[in-house]
């Protein structure tokens, strides 16, 4: 798991990528008619219809769509169709897609077990090579591989133009409640692309552990990378992170909307880190 989610809805939102459906999973290499009721039922595979799929090919997308907060492509929504988390409705829509599955095993995965809707089921992205996967994957399952191929062009060459302004310094992902982010996950990748080292990793610390304000004062990073919007404090978590301890250690931003699942989004975070750090030089 690349982050640890700050609230009960971003973590329904990363199981529901690891849930599996009823159905046929489809890949990158199955010949398909292009589909023209596709359904999402997870914020990270509603994020890949929005760039992939034209607009009239989606039937349905997640509550978490339009959350500017949680997705990166809210703005993208416009008028598609807002689910509800009734599965009389989807079985109304009868899609002839459905990417992602439900948060819950409850009664909606009960209703619609063994309806055999056509399926992508979308794992959390770990590291760049499994955006592009999932790129390719989804691409071709909703009929423009054409589509996936330049996105992913774009992205390479954003990558590729990245300077390792970090230049080996030391930054701490520290999210509420003092969890550390650690190696393996697309934030690790992400420091690495910009020329961060993770202080995680220089502590030999596992994906997601907890480090008190003591503790981080006495690894001394060169950085913390936070998330924009514990800014503000709202809760006992983000209050935490505005401690007096920690006013002299720099922070670098980046909303969770970035981070909180693989896709086009993770150029945005690795293009703001190299220009906030430039800055600061």
């Amino acid at each position: 798991m690349p982050w640890f989610p700050s609230s009960r809805t971003a973590y329904l939102a990363i199981v529901a990528a690891l849930l599996p459906l009823g159905g046929v999973a489809a890949s990158a290499s199955q010949p398909t008619a292009r589909p023209t009721r596709i359904v999402s039922f997870n914020m990270c595979s509603d994020q890949y219809l929005l760039a992939l799929a034209d607009p009239d090919q989606i039937a349905g997308l997640t509550r978490n769509a339009t959350n500017r907060e949680l997705s990166a492509a809210a703005d993208k929504v416009g008028h598609i169709h807002i689910l509800s988390n009734a599965a009389e409705e989807v079985m109304a829509i009868n899609p002839d897609l459905v990417v992602g599955a439900p948060a819950r095993r409850g009664a909606m995965m009960g209703a619609l077990a063994g309806q055999n809707y056509r399926t992508i089921e979308l794992k959390s992205a770990e590291s760049y090579a499994d955006i592009v996967a999932q790129i390719r994957t989804v691409a071709a399952a909703v009929g423009h591989v054409g589509r996936g191929e330049a996105l992913i062009a774009r992205m390479d060459r954003a990558l590729a133009a990245l300077p390792k302004v970090g230049r080996g310094r030391v930054a701490a992902y520290y999210q509420r409640r003092g969890f550390l982010t650690g190696t393996g996950t697309l934030i690790d990748e992400l420091m690495m692309r910009v020329g961060l080292i993770n202080l995680a990793a220089k502590l030999g610390k596992p994906v997601l552990s907890q480090m008190s304000l003591e503790e981080l004062l006495v690894a001394r990073p060169d950085y913390l990378i936070v998330e924009s919007a514990t800014d503000r404090v709202t809760d006992q978590g983000t209050e935490m992170l505005h401690h007096p301890l920690l006013r002299h250690i720099p922070r670098l931003r980046i909303p969770q909307a970035w981070t909180v699942c693989g896709g086009p989004a993770y150029i945005l975070a690795a293009e703001s880190l190299a220009r906030q750090l430039r800055a600061r030089q």
